[in-house]
């Protein structure tokens, strides 16, 4: 390998998706190490092989390779904090199977942050001349009034100022703040938490001299003339934010995990499984989250 380039490592995902498969494609024009079981990855020169425990079928589903995913996941960890890789970029896994197999698991961003030991890490999405940060992630819409703390948003407003100007390079980055209630609440009359919770915790990270602005109504924060002079926008849940840049970008777009100690990407998009085995899948996302690691571990 050129040593003068960032090492990223290529996790090959659920093996009975599209991961192998866009993997598999991109890595024959890439300088990357893929890691998964070599039987799965057809062409690719640079093998980091994890052997499967049963022979998937595309598109079907099999809790006994759940422990497969996460040790694939395990080894590139442990290689971007041991050196031996500067990023790593992830195909998708299915949070369903891993889970069927009596593992706990909401999702790659958690757990790079248990294994990592982050403290505060934010899943953040770029493209489509967007990124969007989320102050939670993969939780029922119920609960999310309830995870809105005024130390959870200033703490996400803190490691996505902190990585947007050492990931980015952009010195002194402008944040626009979703409310999280209609209109932001109607000064209260419509829900007490972006007056009591996330107007705080914006006034907070002022005083520490990050750009933050907001409470902003979700319904009007994405209009071309706010967004086009921001850096980064901050949604309060999963499906607040990213509805937008996906529809913005959608097969281009990056997931972004920011606040751990390497650069990590992914795609924008979920397993497929039934386009997995058909040929059809696209690997513009993968391509493009490569990209973009790159791009960021050279920064670094």
């Amino acid at each position: 390998m050129n040593r003068n380039k960032p090492v990223v490592a290529l996790t090959s995902g659920e093996p009975a998706g599209i991961g192998p498969e866009i993997c598999a494609r991109i890595a024959r024009d890439a300088d990357v190490v893929v890691i998964g079981d070599r039987s799965i990855l057809p062409g690719v020169q640079r093998i980091e092989h994890v052997p499967l425990a049963r022979p998937p079928r595309p598109g079907k589903l099999d809790p006994s390779n759940a422990r497969y995913v996460l040790a694939v996941l395990d080894r590139a960890i442990s290689g971007c904090l041991a050196g031996e890789y500067d990023a790593m970029v992830t195909a998708p896994v299915q949070k369903s199977v891993i889970n069927d197999a009596g593992i706990p698991f909401t999702g790659h961003t958690e757990y790079l942050a248990e294994k990592a030991r982050s403290p505060q890490v934010v899943m953040m999405l770029v493209g489509g001349g967007l990124r969007v940060a989320l102050a939670t992630t993969h939780l029922p819409l119920a609960d999310v009034p309830r995870a809105i703390t005024a130390e959870g948003v200033l703490a996400v407003l803190r490691v996505t100022n902190a990585d947007l100007r050492r990931r980015f390079g952009i010195a002194r980055p402008r944040i626009l703040v979703a409310g999280l209630n209609p209109h932001s609440g109607e000064s209260g009359h419509m829900g007490r938490e972006d007056v009591d919770v996330i107007a705080p915790a914006i006034q907070r990270a002022v005083k520490e001299g990050i750009d933050a602005t907001g409470p902003i109504p979700a319904d009007t924060l994405f209009v071309p003339d706010r967004v086009k002079n921001a850096d980064a926008v901050l949604a309060m849940y999963h499906d607040q934010g990213l509805p937008v840049l996906k529809y913005a970008s959608f097969g281009r777009g990056v997931n972004v995990t920011l606040g751990l100690p390497f650069v990590r990407t992914s795609v924008d998009h979920g397993t497929a499984l039934d386009l997995a085995g058909t040929g059809r899948a696209d690997s513009t996302s993968l391509a493009e989250a490569l990209k973009l690691a790159v791009e960021l571990a050279s920064a670094s």
